[in-house]
């Protein structure tokens, strides 16, 4: 499913501001300078404009222009505001990302799987247990279940490649929102035994419930990531007037 016009122009001025073309705590070009330079309508530019305010790249101000506020991260940042592929954010922080298969199965959720997971008692689903490599090193573990009437025909094949652009591209299902919650857990004889955690002996761990766009959960991920390579990045918005 091709992206939308504001996607692509928000991927595009993303990429100006990681790389440096646009100086860091500098005004973007005028609109009326990157409307000519991109062949856009406003609407459209700003509404690129608002995913970068909403990702924390820039900030607008009223008068003044847009500046940009992105600070290069040494670790690998992963947003919590946006929904990417371990490829795509691999490939925003410049590393090299592989990925294996360790475990493809059909399930069916009873009880302690629906607890955790959210799905319903009985709906079937595809299990898929990952492994992430980043320049070489095993750093991510990921338990993830997919609803089979959504992920239809799932392969470990498929899984070892791009699970969202199969879904995207051969299904058309459109991934729309996700849920997720963030913790600090012990790490456990599985995660010793894949992940190159060193003295470490915790892991930061993601959980996320995924919906698509009529609003069905269609996916339950578990990302387990080792605690030195990773920080998770979000952009927050004080709404005026709400101090008592």
């Amino acid at each position: 499913m091709p992206k939308a016009k504001y996607e692509q122009l928000y991927q595009f001025l993303k990429e100006k501001i990681e790389s440096g073309q646009y100086p860091p705590q500098e005004l973007l070009p005028s609109e009326h300078t990157l409307i000519a330079e991109l062949g856009c309508s406003r609407n459209t530019l700003r509404r690129a404009v608002g995913e970068l305010v909403r990702a924390g790249y820039v900030q607008t101000m009223q008068g003044k222009g847009v500046r940009n506020i992105f600070e290069p991260a040494r670790q690998a940042t992963f947003t919590l505001g946006t929904i990417e592929t371990f490829a795509e954010s691999a490939a925003r922080n410049h590393w090299k990302g592989t990925s294996g298969v360790l475990r493809f199965s059909e399930v069916e959720a009873n009880p302690a799987l629906a607890e955790k997971t959210g799905f319903s008692e009985g709906t079937k689903l595809y299990y898929v247990q990952r492994l992430h490599y980043l320049n070489g090193r095993p750093l991510i573990l990921n338990h993830s279940y997919f609803r089979q009437d959504v992920a239809r025909d799932l392969t470990q094949e498929i899984a070892s490649g791009s699970i969202y652009r199969y879904l995207e591209q051969e299904l058309h299902v459109s991934i729309v929102n996700s849920k997720r919650v963030v913790t600090v857990e012990k790490a456990t004889p599985l995660d010793q035994e894949y992940l190159d955690l060193g003295d470490c002996n915790c892991l930061a761990v993601v959980s996320s419930q995924t919906y698509n766009g009529d609003g069905v959960m269609f996916e339950y991920t578990q990302s387990r990531h080792h605690p030195q390579y990773f920080r998770f990045q979000d952009n927050a918005v004080r709404k005026t007037g709400s101090a008592s």
